[in-house]
């Protein structure tokens, strides 16, 4: 439904510039959130933990849109807050709770699974501490097998995380961890800013009124060295992010390079959308077709963005363009028509 580029049409010089500018986010229609909390060993860890999946499944249900009945909250110990949480989170139990949502998801849904706990290498096998056997990347990456969804992000908040990027990354998945390795042991401060990032508007550096994963990423990973260079200490944690599917995560992602692209077009929920009481855009289809068409646009982007280093230059700058002018066009629909909607 985008503008028609005209054949052999060339975008001003200078422009193309400013349209690789503009931000890409993408408000699904079905989005799934499953927030696994494991063992928190000391108080002070157990309620940060809570904290850290409370805070975040507000924000998703009350600000991004999300259905509270696409969400779901396994924790440590159910008693601490049962009204919020839905069962303990056991390996089996997590493992149980994979496997449904992935049935219920359908192919165009987004699905998030966010990990918060203390996590370890030992031998070599990267886990998330929980009660009773542990998870460990192989698990999440058999759980998660049969997942058809067109969008499948896992954010590891825990320490040692870094090493379930190579055992998860895949085609259509975006993995974020907070730190490079298993390695890195110590106590991360990664998740305090990557969900204070989703709960206010902190992270929306475009100010579109959206905070992309990209945008939340960067954020924490920002505010994480801020605070060590604030006391003064070593950075022990070092987050990465992979999107491309490549198996190697990016510090520093850029969606002009390895990693970014995919991630810059995902948000955990439509704002906009949220607060006209219709998050899905079910009840206008002339928007909801609209988003579609955008949330494919943005995809064939970050798609052709990764293809670059094999495409002649020429070829990669024309079908760019042509994409991005047929974006900007969708855009200025969607926001036609959000003007009319009362």
């Amino acid at each position: 439904m985008g503008a028609t580029p005209i054949p052999g049409a060339r975008v001003r010089p200078g422009l193309l510039a400013a349209l690789l500018c503009l931000p890409l986010t993408t408000a699904a229609a079905q989005t799934h959130l499953v927030v696994i909390s494991g063992l928190g060993g000391e108080t002070r860890y157990r309620e940060r933990f809570h904290e850290w999946a409370v805070t975040l499944l507000d924000a998703a249900t009350k600000t991004h849109g999300i259905p509270e009945g696409n969400t779901i909250y396994l924790a440590e110990r159910p008693a601490l807050a049962p009204q919020r949480i839905h069962d303990r989170s056991t390996k089996a139990n997590v493992e149980r709770v994979l496997r449904e949502v992935g049935e219920q998801a359908g192919t165009a849904s987004q699905v998030f699974i966010v990990l918060i706990g203390h996590g370890s290498a030992r031998d070599g096998v990267p886990k998330l501490n929980l009660p009773g056997p542990d998870l460990t990347a192989h698990d999440l990456a058999a759980a998660l097998s049969g997942y058809r969804t067109s969008t499948l992000v896992v954010v590891n908040l825990a320490s040692a995380s870094g090493d379930f990027i190579p055992i998860l990354s895949g085609p259509n998945r975006t993995v974020i961890t907070a730190t490079k390795s298993g390695r890195e042991r110590n106590e991360t401060r990664f998740g305090t800013y990557f969900v204070q990032s989703i709960a206010t508007d902190a992270g929306d550096v475009d100010h579109d009124g959206h905070v992309s994963l990209l945008e939340a990423f960067t954020y924490a990973r920002t505010e994480v060295a801020r605070s060590y260079e604030q006391e003064g200490t070593l950075l022990t944690e070092h987050a990465l992010l992979d999107d491309n599917g490549d198996k190697v995560g990016s510090h520093e992602p850029d969606p002009s390079g390895a990693d970014g692209a995919i991630a810059r077009t995902l948000v955990f929920g439509g704002p906009s959308a949220a607060r006209r009481g219709d998050p899905s855009g079910a009840q206008d289809p002339v928007l909801a077709t609209l988003s579609r068409t955008k949330q494919s646009l943005e995809r064939a982007i970050a798609a052709l963005q990764q293809e670059k280093q094999r495409m002649a230059p020429d070829e990669y700058e024309q079908r760019l363009e042509d994409l991005l002018l047929q974006l900007a066009s969708t855009n200025r629909k969607i926001r036609e028509r959000e003007e009319q909607i009362p």
